[in-house]
């Protein structure tokens, strides 16, 4: 196997989400040198996303830096930046931040580079139902959920109408929907009710929308009803078989089994359906000749590497393998195993047995009190669910300080029925769409190495002939004093 000017064998890891964190951390005793590239400089506990947005957990407590995180593992390197390309042949891998190229060579690569949101072809949807998977994404419905609250609290004092900016509509019946459309839910019900004057927040309309005949399909049709009527005694309102086909700044139209269309007035809307692989996934399809699959996964080999280069692995969202789920431990348990494998080549150890996932369950916390898990054959809802739930995301967070920080939040929360997260601002909202309007986007907000240099020494000559300036007022005491025309 190569390996660098230092002697060392050099594993390059894509994306620091479950894969690339849990992969990375996994190789600390190994004999490597590991660089980690990834687009945003934190790990995030996507699973929590949907609290930061509606107002119970900050940001940082589910996503603390990548860079302290890995402080204490020395043969751990991070780079920050969107990889842009993968070439096999040559074994390297590209990366771009604010228009600046870093190239990085490997032996062997880890590719967790994780999926995205889909709209399923009607990726337009994205400017009025932002997705939940990133934090841009959370803080960007906290702005939208906790702004309709006020925008209608404006139109009510005017004496206008207030039903499309007090209807909020989740797509998506999975967990994330469910999840989100529960706290909505108790944020209206419950922790606003109190402090608005001109409309009554417990009048809010929740609307989780699904084509999927049932809630949470992955859980059983038993658990889905279940969750169905926990839901509706919240005051959701769940409509099954109801496809979304268009949409606006204030509503959206449905299309439901029977072939009829209605529409529904409603200018705060998430999108919780769908994801699509990583693009990376077809890089690697087109050099390799790997199939993908609709959603963009792409075939890996029983040992997760890609077919015709036992040099990659790739893990979690991305692939396409045994029909395995899109969910957090897929990817932890597939990063564990790859580093393992890579430890085993380089001690020239015999491979493992193909790998295998060991499924440890699915939960979804409704509401305060009201959860459904589904473990092996174990079928729960209710109060033994949610503090399963509890318990199971807290182990699961990264960090002591995290873990406290969102037992605090927690707390607050659900003792309590208030939220320590509800601050907003027009730059939550309105940011992504203003930097999509933009031909290079946030490049275009940077000046390029060369005409920064030249733009500085024009800076330099401003602020000497100021500074000279304001030395002479003051020894001459000049100022405050009037000096007549």
């Amino acid at each position: 196997m190569a390996s660098k000017d230092n002697g060392k064998h050099q594993v390059v890891v894509i994306g620091s989400g479950f894969g690339g964190l849990f992969g990375t951390k996994a190789l600390k005793r190994s004999d490597v040198d590991v660089t980690m590239v990834a687009k945003t400089t934190h790990h995030l506990f996507q699973p929590l996303l949907y609290q930061v947005a509606t107002g119970i957990l900050s940001q940082g407590e589910i996503a603390p830096p990548t860079r302290e995180v890995l402080a204490g593992q020395k043969n751990a390197q991070v780079l920050l930046g969107t990889v842009t390309d993968v070439n096999l042949e040559t074994r390297t891998v590209t990366h771009h931040v604010l228009g600046r190229e870093t190239t990085t060579s490997y032996d062997t690569l880890i590719v967790a580079a994780g999926a995205s949101q889909s709209y399923f072809g009607n990726d337009h949807f994205a400017e009025f139902a932002p997705g939940m998977k990133s934090i841009d994404d959370a803080l960007e419905l906290r702005g939208r959920i906790f702004g309709a609250f006020e925008m209608a609290e404006n139109a009510a004092k005017r004496g206008e109408p207030t039903d499309h900016l007090l209807t909020f509509v989740v797509v998506g019946a999975g967990p994330t929907g469910v999840e989100m459309a529960g706290q909505i839910a108790e944020l209206a019900r419950k922790t606003l009710r109190k402090d608005f004057r001109s409309i009554d927040t417990r009048n809010a309309r929740i609307i989780l929308v699904d084509a999927a005949p049932q809630v949470l399909p992955p859980f059983g049709a038993k658990l889905g009803a279940k969750a169905k009527a926990e839901l509706e005694k919240i005051g959701v309102e769940v409509q099954l078989g109801a496809m979304v086909t268009s949409m606006d700044e204030r509503g959206l139209e449905l299309k439901d089994k029977d072939g009829s269309v209605r529409r529904i007035d409603s200018v705060a809307k998430v999108w919780a359906a769908g994801v699509q692989a990583n693009p990376l996934s077809k890089t690697l399809s087109e050099q390799s000749g790997a199939p993908l699959d609709r959603a963009g996964r792409i075939s890996v080999n029983p040992d997760l590497t890609l077919p015709g280069h036992p040099e990659v692995f790739v893990l979690g969202d991305m692939i396409s393998l045994d029909n395995l789920p899109g969910v957090a431990q897929v990817a932890i348990q597939g990063a564990k195993y790859a580093a393992k494998e890579i430890d085993n080549r380089l001690k020239n150890k015999a491979p493992q047995q193909p790998f295998k996932y060991f499924d440890k369950g699915s939960m979804a916390i409704i509401a305060k009190f009201r959860a459904v898990a589904s473990v092996g054959k174990l079928k729960l809802n209710g109060t033994i669910a949610w503090l399963m739930w509890l318990a199971v995301h807290l182990v699961y967070l990264t960090g002591f300080k995290n873990r406290v920080g969102a037992l605090l939040s927690w707390a607050i929360t659900f003792i309590g029925n208030d939220r320590s997260e509800r601050t907003v601002t027009e730059q939550q909202i309105f940011a992504r769409l203003a930097l999509e309007k933009l031909e290079g986007g946030s490049q275009d907000l940077v000046t390029a190495p060369g005409e920064f240099d030249a733009a500085q020494e024009a800076q330099r000559a401003e602020l000497e002939e100021k500074a000279a300036e304001e030395a002479r007022l003051t020894d001459q005491g000049q100022r405050g004093v009037h000096v007549d025309a």
